[in-house]
Order: structure tokens, then sequence, then C-alpha cells
């Protein structure tokens, strides 16, 4: 079986510029795991969307080479072009995320997607962040800049408000903290100028790109190899990170309720090891039935420390946050979010209302 594209031409274009990137940000990795590890290449994934009847994607991705923890550069397409009854026509999406071996290199997230309803009408998601175990500011500055950079020429207070948003989307409540140092984010942006809002979607992507890739080129410079406690400073932000995406996430809470052909792919995200009981620690922070979200969790990963997330991991935790929304769909209010609420399991659905 084979993919079908959308029909939608716009969908076509925006594709073909996220997959671009996509290859700048797998080209600039691979350059450093040449400089900086032992040269392994991001590796070729794909999936089918019903089939292919409905799209899907291909992804470039890394475990545990000399240079990535765990790396996962993913291209989505999704469209509904022979269900006229569904309210959304096609999403496209580049959703990139980044976790470098080293504790001194930062992590980062990027997700560039244009969503596209009947009649044509649509808006860009656009977001970026910055991941450090181990913050260092002058690479906060450098993500804050380049995010100036990818969007100059929008409206005056775009920048303030996509890093407030970006902010309110990222915060750990329970923790009181952040998940990053430095974040970015637009909600169905749609300025009425589509070519303009286009061209902004692309230049944050490169620049967000180039920023991050330089600033890991710096961290792992010297050579100078980790200590114990720039290891055990890692492990625990990758359980941070964990935390984070499996009870506050929004977009991955989204993606598993709306299908389950891509669970390995969605908690690509993830990193490759954490800290089961520090996970642990915090179910008694969380809110309920949040704890019991988290609860869960700790009981699907493995025993001992660090707990590795194989791809078998990986799906039972898809499961058990999907049975989790499942059972307790009034637990999405507690999610992340801006001011602008996407209704992105709803768009999967009937314009009738039906899912």
């Amino acid at each position: 079986m084979s993919l079908t594209p959308p029909s939608s031409t716009k969908a076509q274009r925006v594709c073909v510029l996220l997959e671009t990137l996509q290859g700048r940000f797998a080209d600039g990795l691979d350059r450093l795991s040449r400089a900086h590890g032992d040269g392994a290449t991001l590796q070729p994934a794909s999936w089918l969307r019903d089939g292919g009847r409905h799209g899907g994607g291909h992804r470039r991705e890394a475990t545990e080479t000399g240079l990535l923890n765990r790396a996962s550069l993913n291209i989505s397409s999704i469209h509904y072009d022979d269900l006229p009854e569904k309210r959304l026509s096609s999403a496209t999406a580049l959703s990139c995320i980044v976790h470098p071996a080293h504790p001194r290199a930062p992590s980062m997230h990027m997700h560039i997607s244009w969503t596209e309803l009947r009649g044509g009408q649509g808006g860009w998601r656009v977001m970026g962040d910055l991941n450090p175990s181990i913050p260092v500011e002058a690479d906060r500055e450098r993500f804050l800049q380049a995010f100036a950079r990818g969007l100059t020429g929008a409206p005056e207070g775009t920048l303030e408000a996509a890093v407030a948003q970006g902010d309110r989307y990222f915060a750990i409540p329970a923790l009181d903290r952040h998940r990053g140092i430095a974040h970015a984010y637009l909600e169905q942006w749609n300025s009425g100028d589509a070519e303009a809002d286009e061209a902004l979607a692309v230049r944050f992507g490169e620049e967000v790109i180039d920023a991050y890739l330089a600033i890991v080129d710096d961290a792992l410079a010297d050579g100078r190899p980790p200590t114990d406690e720039e290891r055990a400073a890692q492990l625990r932000y990758h359980s941070l990170y964990l935390l984070q995406v499996l009870t506050l996430d929004r977009g991955t809470s989204s993606g598993l309720l709306i299908h389950n052909q891509n669970d390995v792919g969605i908690l690509g995200s993830l990193p490759n090891r954490v800290d089961r009981d520090q996970l642990a620690s915090w179910i008694s922070k969380l809110p309920s039935p949040q704890d019991t979200l988290l609860a869960a969790l700790v009981e699907a990963l493995p025993e001992g420390s660090p707990s590795v997330l194989t791809p078998e991991v990986r799906l039972a935790l898809a499961q058990v946050v999907r049975s989790h929304y499942q059972r307790h769909p009034e637990a999405l209010a507690l999610q992340a979010r801006g001011d602008v609420l996407p209704p992105t399991v709803a768009n999967h659905g009937d314009r009738d209302g039906a899912t």
C-alpha cells in the first residue's frame, strides 16, 4: 500500500516546504554526528493512516548514537478527501524533537503545521522551545533571538505574544517550573496574507534549526566528557520531560486519541531513558485524576534506573494515555494550552458533531 497525498494544492506545497526544513535539520544533525559523535546518520521510517488512504507520514530518527540519546524529525500529511462529512480537509505538520547524548547539549522541540478546513480556510501552528538539562543563559538568549528573526515582518507585538503563549503552554504548575528556558507558540495563525504567513513559518523553522545546531556545536566543542553529576541532572530532566509530555501536552494526547496507527512515532518525542523513582515521587504533586495517570505510566515503565523506553514500552505508555482520557475526558481541561484552544480532536470528527 502507498500513501495517497491530499488533493489540496496548498497542503501539497506546505508538505514540500516542511520536507525541505526536515532535510535541513537532518543534514545538520548528521554533520554534528560526524564532528562530535560516531558518524551515525538519522534513519528513515514511515507510517500510513488507514493504509495510506488518508495519508501518513515519514520521519528521520536516531536512538543511542554517539551524538544523540534520541531524535525524531516527523513529517505527517493527513487528509479526508474521500470523507466530505469531516470538518478537517487536511493537516500537514513537521514535528522535531532532539535529545543529545551529552548532558551539556540541550534538547529541543519545534512544531510547524498547516491545518486546512473545508472551504480552504485554515491556520498555522508554530512552536519552538529549548530544553536543557543544564541551563545556560547565553543559549536562552540565542534562542530568543532566533524567534525574533523568525518572526520578522509579523505585526508588532507578535514576538512578545508568541513568547508569552509559549511560556504559558510549557508551564508545569505542579512543579512550579517550565519545561524549558525559551518557548514560542502561535496557534491558528492567519494574518490574511497567505504568502506572508507561509514565509513566516518557513523562516521561523530555518532560524530555530540553525540556532539550535550552533548551540549544540558550541556545547560539544571542547570535547570534555560529562561528569556523573551532569549525567544525573540529564536523567532528572529527561524524567521531567516525560512528565510534561504525557500528562500535560495537548498535541500528544490529541494525536493518541485521534488514532493508534503511529503510537511509536508520536512518542518518539520522549528521551530514551528516564528515572522511574523520580517520576513516582511526583505522583502526589499532581491534581486528580492526573495523579492516577502518572501512577499508571510509572507502572508501565521497566523497573530499575534508568528505565529504557524501548518501542514496546512506548506502545504501552501510549495506551495508558489513551485509556486515561477515554475514561476521564474531563481531564483534558487540565492540559497545556495558550489563549487559543485548538479543536484538534473535534476537527477529525464529522461536521454534524459525530466523531
